[in-house]
C-alpha cells in the first residue's frame, strides 16, 4: 500500500490507553496487584503469576540499554529515510523489558550496554534517548 507508516501503532480498545498516554508524553506499564510486578508488552494478566487483576500504572521513563543493533537499510517507509538507526532493547526501571528505538545518541560506538536512558516520543510512539547526566 502506497502511504502506508509501518512504524506507527493501530490501537485497539484494550491498548488505546497505552497509545493514548504515548500521544500525551507519559509512558504507562500494566503492573499486577496480586504478585506487584510491572510487565510490558500490556497484556490483560499478568504473565509472572497469571492474575488478572493488573492495571496501568504510570512508569519513571528511565531504562537501561540491553541490547542493540544500528539499522543501516529497511525499505518500508518511513524507516528508510531514517537510517541508520538504532533498534533497542532496554530494561525499564520498573523491571520489563521492551524493543524501542535509541536517538539522539551521538556516535553509535558510544553506545553501551546498562548505559541509563530517558523515555522521549516521536509521532506518540516511545523512544529512549541517553540520559541527561
Amino acid at each position: 500500500m502506497a502511504g502506508q507508516r509501518h512504524d506507527l501503532p493501530e490501537a485497539d480498545a484494550f491498548t488505546r490507553t497505552y497509545w493514548d498516554a504515548a500521544a500525551g508524553g507519559r509512558l504507562l506499564v500494566r503492573a499486577c496487584r496480586a504478585c506487584g510486578r510491572a510487565h510490558h508488552y500490556p497484556r490483560e494478566f499478568c504473565p509472572h503469576c497469571w492474575s488478572e487483576d493488573v492495571h496501568w500504572e504510570p512508569a519513571s521513563g528511565r531504562a537501561t540499554l540491553y541490547t542493540w543493533s544500528v539499522v543501516h537499510r529497511n525499505d518500508l517507509p518511513p524507516f528508510g529515510e531514517r537510517t541508520p538507526y538504532v533498534a533497542a532493547v532496554v530494561d525499564l526501571a520498573e523491571g520489563p523489558r521492551m524493543m524501542t528505538e535509541v536517538v539522539e545518541y551521538g556516535d553509535a560506538g558510544r553506545l553501551r550496554a546498562g548505559m541509563e536512558l530517558s523515555v522521549a516520543f516521536r509521532d506518540g510512539v516511545p523512544v529512549f534517548r541517553p540520559a541527561a547526566r
